[in-house]
């Protein structure tokens, strides 16, 4: 049995920042209110006409990603690409991303678990280095919300939360029994699946019948979020999944040198960061710069995090993910 390692990491958010005032002018909402809900104060946009999608942020930071493992980017053997907001219906987003890195023939797979998609990402490729398949995968975490949010009054209890971004890292095979990801941990509760969700369109509503009905009114192609919901069960299974990957390793949470949760609200990681007992120096957040990047905010999370040397090495990292589905996951590396 192989260990897999973290070998690279890059990240990539548009340039145009839209900050709590700028939305002000598009719905009845303050800054203050916004703040104290979620602790976001900014997150970025793609601008229309400045060449940003989902594949082509993730490109960005794969190209950063790469560069930093040392590899050349032909000995990628499968890229994995974590997303709720794909370039097209189909095909994924993956093979775009292999396009545009002109990656020889290698398999491409998009993931589609929302808020956990770059954990689930991560374990998948944690198992194919595990068992020998591939040595090197690239690993995406990319969104582009932006598009898709109801930026009027109507939208602003989810629309205030969401900005765009992409982060990507490579996974390496490791001689090393010392450091790497020592395990990963998976969930799900489908009965919660339309709790947070995008109803419209899709093949059980589909494009012909949406174009018919042009009602205004219709709200199903915005994202839902039963928001007080989500909150209570986020809590619940953050910490559930995080002491899940202590127990599995012997470990208990004053062990833990770096907590990296999804960007989902700053509450809730101030909620787990109190409940472990960690310090402000113990968890990194940067919702309040970003917003919640989905699938992109744990990678965008980490790179910032060892870019500013808050990750060294022999560090124990803890990463924690919960959302749509309802799917939730964590991952415990040494770094």
């Amino acid at each position: 049995m192989y260990k897999s390692k973290i070998t690279g990491m890059g990240m990539y958010v548009p340039e145009n920042e839209i900050t709590n005032r700028d939305l002000t002018a598009l719905m009845d909402t303050s800054h203050e209110w916004i703040l104290e809900r979620t602790g976001i104060e900014s997150r970025r946009h793609i601008k229309k006409g400045d060449g940003n999608t989902t594949a082509t942020m993730g490109v960005k930071a794969s190209r950063i990603a790469i560069e930093r493992s040392g590899i050349d980017k032909n000995d990628i053997e499968l890229i994995l690409f974590a997303t709720l907001s794909p370039d097209y219906y189909f095909p994924g987003s993956g093979v775009i991303v292999q396009k545009e890195l002109d990656i020889p023939t290698c398999p491409a797979m998009d993931i589609r678990n929302q808020c956990s998609g770059f954990i689930y990402a991560l374990s998948t490729a944690d198992q194919f280095i595990k068992t020998g398949m591939y040595k090197n995968i690239l690993i995406i975490g990319s969104e582009n919300h932006s598009g898709g949010l109801d930026m009027t009054t109507r939208g602003r209890g989810v629309s205030v939360i969401f900005g765009d971004g992409a982060g990507a890292l490579v996974l390496s095979r490791s001689s090393s029994e010392e450091t790497g990801i020592l395990s990963t941990h998976l969930h799900s509760e489908g009965k919660y699946a339309e709790e947070l969700s995008l109803i419209g369109p899709s093949t059980r509503r589909w494009v012909p019948e949406i174009m018919a009905a042009n009602d205004a009114e219709d709200t199903s192609y915005y994202p839902y979020m039963n928001g007080q919901l989500v909150f209570k069960n986020a809590v619940v299974r953050f910490s559930e999944v995080i002491m899940e990957g202590l127990q599995e390793n012997q470990m208990t949470p004053d062990q833990i040198d770096m907590l990296i949760p999804h960007q989902a609200n700053l509450r809730i990681s101030q909620f787990i960061q109190k409940k472990f007992g960690l310090t402000d120096d113990q968890v990194y957040n940067n919702i309040m710069r970003y917003g919640n990047t989905t699938a992109g905010s744990i990678p965008i999370a980490m790179t910032e995090a060892w870019e500013a040397g808050k990750i060294k090495s022999g560090d124990l990292v803890v990463l924690a993910a919960f959302g749509s589905g309802f799917t939730w996951g964590s991952a415990l590396i040494r770094w």
